[in-house]
């Protein structure tokens, strides 16, 4: 006996690969490579300095339940964040209203849908809005929850962002939720301000949940993103209809700590707190006092950047304008067209030791027409030389494709 609605999910993204790669035999070290995994977006830099001191400060702390709400110095310290990086007017975002942690992200991304998506919405099954290409977990969330995946073009004609003015008045009159991702993933581009203030009007309008996922929001390579929160303040109406996702994973090169936040209506966030104690993962006590000690300082941030754009330079100059390259705005991903994601994705492994993923993997058919079919999704986790290295040895591959 199980919950049916799991049957509609299809297998995640790097359980795909696995099979798609089953049986090849990769390039290894004997044959003069060594093997590089870009498939996944799990940064390689090295964690500063400030997390061990803040991690060995706390230990003693090991021995004790966490609250669910988290520390006051947590919630605090992600308010003042939120507040100097989105130029927020003082006082705009209260710690003990507008704010709770998270085990990472993707935990309150899926949870929120457990609170927004009814089964039905004005008389009809209820809709969860989501960029195509997207982040699976927006998938699973709409399905797990009883509603209808909408999925909304992110291509290149289109600017890679989603244009939800444009989804039928029909389907956003049942609309629960509607997922924006920015810096997107995994195409790197940012919404401008603009994009974010008429996405929120229209949940207001509309009285639908627009929850923003700004994981990638402080790997930039110009101007800093514009977020929710600030698109928010400029609009008035506080907070209302919106939560916005953040966490450390990218920001500060710690996927492995598992702290974020979400931040938001604070009706939406008194709920998602009740829901959360039942089944949220909460953070240890010393995990969230690293976690403070590193939303408190920025320089290790401004590193961490640096070295991204670097390695966005040496990506730029090994491929030129080949097969479709731009330069992100925001993230650490490429998004280049291959004409055929999976054939790519299986030559790169055996000709060079280089894992990559399937943009198809990435996306769904939409009238028989997979907008992640022709791309490869390439992760720059690595050193800066592992990574030049292994884009340098993609281009005779991939043109032999």
């Amino acid at each position: 006996m199980y919950n049916a609605r799991l049957d509609g999910l299809t297998e995640y993204p790097f359980q795909r690969l696995a099979v798609l790669l089953a049986g090849l035999t990769p390039l290894s070290n004997d044959k003069g490579a060594e093997q590089t995994i870009m498939s996944i977006g799990e940064p390689q830099h090295t964690p500063p300095a400030l997390l061990h001191a803040a991690l060995a400060k706390a230990q003693g702390d090991w021995g004790k339940y966490p609250p669910n709400a988290g520390t006051p110095a947590y919630r605090t310290a992600v308010a003042a964040w939120c507040t100097r990086r989105f130029n927020l007017p003082a006082g705009y975002i209260d710690p003990e209203k507008h704010i709770l942690p998270l085990a990472g992200s993707r935990e309150g991304l899926f949870m929120a849908a457990q609170l927004c998506v009814p089964a039905t919405k004005n008389g009809r099954t209820s809709a969860v809005l989501m960029p195509n290409p997207f982040y699976q977990v927006y998938f699973g969330a709409a399905v797990m929850n009883g509603a209808e995946p909408v999925f909304v073009a992110a291509t290149r004609e289109t600017g890679f962002q989603p244009n939800y003015e444009a989804v039928a008045r029909d389907d956003l009159d049942r609309t629960a939720m509607a997922y924006l991702c920015t810096p997107s993933n995994p195409q790197g581009t940012i919404a401008t301000l603009a994009q974010l203030k008429t996405a929120i009007a229209l949940a207001r309008k509309h009285d639908f949940v627009l929850a923003c996922d700004e994981c990638y929001s402080e790997i930039y390579d110009d101007a800093p993103p514009a977020g929710a929160l600030q698109a928010c303040a400029e609009l008035g109406e506080g907070l209302k209809n919106v939560l916005v996702f953040n966490s450390l994973s990218k920001r500060s090169s710690v996927p492995g700590l598992r702290a974020g936040f979400v931040a938001g209506d604070p009706d939406l966030i008194a709920k998602l707190s009740k829901l959360r104690a039942h089944g949220g993962a909460v953070q240890p006590l010393p995990v969230m006092a690293a976690a403070t000690a590193l939303w408190n300082d920025e320089a290790h941030v401004i590193e961490n950047r640096a070295l991204y754009r670097a390695k966005n330079d040496d990506a730029e100059r090994i491929f030129g304008k080949r097969f479709g390259f731009y330069r992100p705005a925001g993230g650490f991903f490429l998004w280049l067209d291959v004409k055929d994601g999976e054939a790519a994705a299986r030559a790169l492994w055996e000709k060079g030791g280089i894992k990559v993923l399937p943009g198809a993997y990435l996306a769904r058919a939409v009238a028989g027409a997979n907008p992640g079919q022709a791309y490869i999704r390439v992760a720059l986790v690595h050193d800066r030389a592992k990574v030049a290295d292994a884009l340098a040895r993609m281009i005779p591959i991939l043109e032999s494709v």
